[in-house]
């Protein structure tokens, strides 16, 4: 099996190497990190690239493809090269996905067009624009779409494909070995449970 993930420059790492950590875990996956141009890809911080050899012509049929979000999301909305590769390769996934934003890429690029679908919960009223039901469900499963809530949704997301695809125990045995057990000490990982004061912050935060 081939696990496609897709870079793009100001992406957010955890929306990938969450999912990444799971998904490149089960028996007999390859794992591809695949980009518009070759070369170094910096995340949203500016802190962390990752070198990535394979453009999206040297991936033509990934079984599985997962796009992560992020500010740089905003620069991959128009139609262009990644869009027409996203189409193409749906076509034969057994499963495409997204952590975060990365839903609003597949969104307007067409291919959740009908579908129920997640992100994260500052963009969520955005997926409607492109004909997608917005859910606020932390792991959306629809056909062979899989989206995930915001960037550590994303590891929920990946165990939840990793049960359908490798069966429940092999799920359960990469929760064990990546030992996600998450015993937050604040409880504000949703707007419905955030502070007042909190959540005003976040929205003047630069993102």
């Amino acid at each position: 099996m081939q696990i496609a993930i897709v870079l793009y420059p100001g992406f957010t790492s955890l929306d990938v190497i969450g999912p990444y950590e799971v998904l490149g875990r089960l028996p007999d996956t390859e794992v591809v990190f695949v980009a518009e141009h070759p070369g170094a890809v910096r995340n949203d911080l500016n802190s962390l690239s990752i070198n990535v050899a394979a453009t999206l012509d040297d991936v033509p049929s990934p079984d599985v493809v997962l796009i992560g979000g992020g500010p740089g999301q905003a620069e991959q909305m128009s139609d262009g090269p990644l869009h027409r590769w996203l189409r193409t390769v749906d076509r034969t996934s057994t499963w495409t996905t997204s952590a975060c934003t990365g839903s609003l890429i597949l969104a307007a690029a067409g291919v959740l067009d009908g579908r129920r679908a997640t992100t994260h919960w500052g963009a969520l009223d955005q997926l409607a624009a492109f004909g997608v039901t917005p859910a606020k469900d932390r792991v959306v499963i629809d056909g062979h779409y899989a989206t995930a809530a915001g960037v550590s949704a994303g590891i929920d997301m990946a165990l939840t494909l990793a049960g359908l695809i490798a069966g429940d125990e092999t799920a359960q045995a990469v929760q064990l070995i990546i030992e996600y057990a998450p015993e937050p000490p604040y409880s504000a990982g949703s707007p419905d449970s955030a502070p007042a004061a909190v959540m005003e912050r976040v929205m003047n935060w630069p993102w």
